[in-house]
């Protein structure tokens, strides 16, 4: 994963792989599942994706959280209504929720995340809404969801995921606040430098200003294994909203996602003092 010039020798194994296990429908099953994966998360080649994930059973009973993978291929092949349809039949993942709000499925992203709330892992359904209504642009909403995952009470066995959970609240509410009240207009010409927590450790973000916009958002040091295409799509994003809203974070890198975003909040804070 973190190895981006191996990726295709990855996706060339894995085809070679579906040949060594002709005989042998469960393996063949999670080969397919891997191609899947890796067209989708490494190339954004959502056809293939969507073609391996249907070959592997995404969208047929039992459904896991695959289906949620194949409906945002859909999405991003420009049938929503396909992705939908397909989400309405899935059984509920923390991945729909992200994927609703990604279509814009505001009301309904907030609704399933409620339902996960009251079923179990509340501070990870309420990060879900929190980052929901951010992407919305509903911030006041945002805000109060984060603090909701600061209630959960960092305890027992799951002491260290909510622990963690926290951190990333904390993280995004100071995020919100600094984009939020932030004038491009007031920031003077030059680069600036931002760090926030990311999955592995600290990220750090470059971000260059001039005549009250931003230029460019680059990531300048990571520790990320996982990164996907978060490390140049989220900068990308940011550039072109002069923002956060509507920015979605990548699939499977939400956390990168998070701290490239809150990273250059930082950044563009300091720069406005």
């Amino acid at each position: 994963n973190p190895n981006p010039g191996r990726w295709r020798e990855g996706i060339r194994f894995m085809h070679h792989l579906l040949g060594v296990h002709e005989k042998n429908p469960a393996t063949r099953r999670r080969v397919m599942q891997s191609l899947a994966r890796m067209y989708q998360d490494f190339e954004r080649d959502y056809a293939r994706a969507a073609f391996w994930w249907r070959q592997a059973g995404a969208d047929s009973p039992p459904m896991g959280p695959s289906a949620a993978k194949l409906a945002e291929c859909y999405w991003k092949l420009g049938n929503k209504a396909m992705a939908v349809e397909l989400l309405g039949r899935a059984p509920l993942y923390f991945s729909t929720i992200k994927l609703l709000a990604d279509m814009g499925e505001t009301a309904r992203a907030l609704q399933l995340a409620e339902s996960a709330a009251r079923g179990g892992y509340p501070e990870l359904a309420y990060l879900c809404a929190g980052d929901a209504c951010r992407q919305a642009g509903r911030f006041s909403e945002a805000l109060a969801y984060y603090q909701k995952v600061l209630a959960v009470p960092a305890a027992g066995q799951a002491k260290q995921r909510i622990e963690r959970a926290h951190q990333r609240a904390r993280s995004n509410i100071e995020g919100i606040r600094l984009f939020d009240a932030l004038d491009l207009r007031r920031i003077p010409d030059g680069t600036y430098q931002g760090a926030a927590p990311g999955y592995a450790g600290d990220l750090t973000v470059k971000v260059v200003v001039v005549g009250g916009r931003i230029l460019s958002v680059e990531v300048v040091r990571h520790e990320e294994k996982q990164f996907y295409s978060a490390l140049t799509d989220t900068p990308r994003q940011i550039v072109e909203r002069q923002g956060v809203k509507g920015l979605d974070a990548v699939t499977g890198a939400t956390i990168t996602s998070e701290a490239i975003i809150n990273a250059a909040a930082r950044a563009l804070a300091g720069a406005a003092k």
